[in-house]
């Protein structure tokens, strides 16, 4: 039994995860739980729970609450974790693997001393970073905590964000750095040391006017917002960008300056602090002249997000009085994770669907070792920084609420632990592809089986993201050069290879050929997850297809009882049925109205539909991280295809559904099988019945509303 803190407050038992209500007890945990081993005050816990002004029985009813606790630990089977009543107030007792917070400063203690080795460091940052699930403490209605928590736990993962986009500058990886920073900036306009990172990433590929135009705005926003100039580093950065200079390497002594461990206390495993440290949590070193945190943003991630944030001090722990009361600065928003809400990994506080894939954060690039100064020099025509590419290689990471599914995920495991099969000597056979539209769960499911199989593989599961972040595919010879060092690193037996979002079949064949990587072996297992049916891919290599399609309403409903918890859910069953179908049961869209309801544990279900109803496609995106979205996933999708397919979707979209038929109305033309086949291959249209292919409402909904909005912007006036 683990508790999670870094998001909506929780008790998580492998794949199941139950989000707590907001309540007196559930004020009452966190408050302990943020203060793991230390003792904390009955007089601030008091204050935690009912706020500054408490009923004349606050003393008894807090003795109530720890005994409610108990009684919910032992209901959940919570064991090696105990509430001690101790002179002067309680204590709970907890380590990283029972709370993720102690676990997350575990992490970065650990990262700290990686220092000699960017690689390293960077994959264990954002190891960190993946623990991060949503808005912190969404479900706790605590002012107090709020005021004087919230705002130090940001700041925490605020300066990893900032840390390791130092590292990806380092290592030469500004097009990643750019990513995150596009959104780093935005969030929070007044962190001058984001836009620095920013402006230098910019001209670092080559992009001076954009570098300069960004400089200008958050100049004007400085002086008209907060009365400021930029801070020196700024104006010397835009000095050397005017000049033409070179900017010369990231250093290891700006890297360095940066790192999480400098100036801070080392938070020990057990959570508590280890030298000096600012009890309420402040910055010490950084800090820009707008006294913005000093922090940067990883990956879609506030977390979770994997989004950058500086290295900098944890908070010291709470005194026996309590924490320091001192009002600390408003909490810092959270940050998407990536740009795909099919990709990200999923949030603690919503069921990882087997439609939506999983982490919160992306996983990490197989370690490659590179000069820091690698990337050093003035902007170059490429357009990027120099190599290396993060090759997009990590393990397999876990889907932590999982639903739905229970037929292909049951089916595929049975495929992979089947003995390999026997075939040519000339091409590894293909297990499994799982396709189907964008946000449908393909990779989730893949993720989710392989951690469910993971005893058949004893020589490692790996993920490797054949799509870069800005959805560019990677080449199979650049995925080739970085896995054949990964599997090398593998341990005796069969090994699981996942290569996720699969642009089409030639990406992937040069890898299942003898001059592709080494395996560990003849047994080497491959999935692959793509939009695309890859049927040539299947002719040639074999393999099994699992084809996914949306949800059932059962699935849809038990998604949704799994993320919102059966009360809130059984207590307006009709409701909670409408808001399924106001999503047509798609996964993507069920995630990301998951998410929102999280957030907003006092909405009614009821009213959610009316809210949804009204501009569904508006609404269901993520106001903190407007990348997840489901305009957002559509329009990329449309983005890959070519443009002929595209206008020809639009034209069906937009017309009847018998412009689906074989025949089509008279009066428009019927539409080519080839190019109807093209599309349903795509991943846009699916099978029948009316007809053979349809067009999910949603998806049809939103080319109709795009189409609208540009009719609008060329209308004359």
């Amino acid at each position: 039994m683990r508790f999670q803190l870094l998001g909506p407050l929780a008790l998580a038992d492998g794949p199941d995860t139950v989000v707590l209500q907001p309540s007196k007890p559930a004020n009452l945990l966190a408050a302990l739980l943020l203060n793991a081993n230390s003792t904390v005050s009955a007089g601030y816990l008091q204050r935690a729970v009912w706020g500054e002004e408490q009923p004349a029985t606050a003393k008894a009813a807090l003795q109530t609450c720890v005994l409610r606790l108990r009684r919910l630990f032992a209901k959940h089977g919570v064991t090696g974790t105990a509430i001690e009543a101790v002179p002067g107030g309680y204590r709970i007792v907890a380590g990283p693997p029972t709370l993720d917070l102690l676990a997350y400063r575990d992490q970065v203690r650990r990262a700290t001393a990686m220092d000699r080795d960017p690689e390293a460091e960077l994959y264990t940052l954002r190891d960190a970073l993946s623990l991060w699930q949503g808005a912190l403490l969404a479900n706790v209605r605590s002012a107090v905590l709020h005021r004087d928590e919230v705002p130090r736990l940001a700041e925490e993962r605020l300066r990893v964000v900032e840390r390791v986009c130092d590292l990806l500058l380092g290592l030469g990886r500004c097009g990643e750095a750019l990513v995150d920073l596009w959104t780093a900036t935005r969030v929070y306009p007044g962190h001058e040391r984001f836009h620095e990172q920013l402006i230098e990433a910019l001209y670092r590929s080559g992009r001076q006017s954009q570098a300069l135009a960004e400089y200008r705005r958050v100049k004007d926003f400085l002086r008209e917002e907060l009365g400021v100039d930029p801070s020196p580093s700024l104006r010397r950065l835009e000095l050397s960008i005017l000049r033409g200079e070179e900017l010369g390497p990231v250093g290891q002594a700006a890297l360095a300056a940066s790192a999480p461990g400098q100036a801070a206390p080392v938070v020990a495993a057990s959570g508590e602090a280890v030298g000096s440290g600012s009890a309420s949590g402040e910055v010490a070193g950084s800090g820009s002249a707008s006294g913005a945190v000093v922090s940067r943003v990883v990956r879609g991630e506030t977390v979770p997000q994997p989004d950058a944030e500086t290295p900098g001090s944890e908070p010291a722990p709470a005194p026996a009085s309590g924490p320091d009361p001192t009002p600390a600065p408003a909490p810092a928003p959270d940050l998407a994770p990536g740009p795909d809400p099919a990709t990200i990994p999923t949030p603690v506080t919503a069921p990882a669907l087997t439609s939506a894939p999983a982490p919160v954060a992306a996983p990490a690039p197989a370690p490659v070792t590179v000069p820091p100064g690698a990337a050093t020099g003035a902007p170059s025509a490429a357009g990027d920084c120099a190599p290396p590419a993060d090759a997009g290689i990590g393990p397999v990471p876990g889907v932590p609420h999982f639903t739905g599914r229970a037929a292909e995920a049951e089916a595929m495991a049975a495929r992979l632990t089947a003995p390999p099969p026997t075939g040519p000597a000339d091409h590894r056979a293909l297990a499994v592809v799982v396709s189907g539209a964008p946000g449908i769960g393909k990779s989730a499911l893949a993720q989710h089986v392989a951690r469910q199989v993971g005893d058949a593989f004893p020589a490692g599961r790996l993920l490797v993201r054949m799509t870069r972040a800005d959805g560019e595919p990677r080449t199979a010879g650049e995925v080739s050069a970085a896995l054949a060092d990964a599997l090398g690193a593998t341990g005796e037996g069969r090994a699981l290879l996942i290569l996720d979002d699969v642009v089409d079949a030639d990406q992937v064949r040069p890898l299942l050929t003898p001059g592709g990587p080494p395996g560990t072996g003849p047994g080497l297992a491959v999935v692959v997850t793509s939009r695309m049916g890859l049927g040539g891919l299947i002719a040639t290599h074999g393999g099994w297809v699992q084809r996914l399609t949306a949800f059932t309403e059962a699935e849809s409903y038990g998604l949704l009882l799994a993320a919102l918890g059966a009360e809130r859910v059984e207590a307006e069953p009709e409701a909670a049925h409408r808001l399924t179908a106001v999503c047509g049961h798609f996964p993507a869209a069920l995630r990301i109205l998951t998410a929102r309801l999280l957030t907003r544990p006092g909405l009614r279900l009821a009213d959610a539909v009316d809210w949804l109803g009204d501009d569904p496609l508006a609404r269901l995106t993520l106001t903190d991280s407007p990348g997840h979205s489901v305009t957002g996933l559509f329009d990329r999708a449309l983005d890959r295809l070519d443009p002929r397919l595209s206008q020809a979707f639009t034209h069906l979209a937009q017309g009847p559904p018998e412009l689906l038929a074989d025949g089509g109305p008279e009066h428009e033309g019927p539409v080519p099988e080839a190019v109807r086949e093209q599309l349903a291959d795509a991943g846009l249209l699916e099978d029948g019945p009316p007809g053979p292919y349809r067009i999910h409402g949603l998806l049809r909904a939103h080319v109709r509303r795009t189409a609208r909005i540009r009719d609008r912007r060329t209308e004359k006036v």
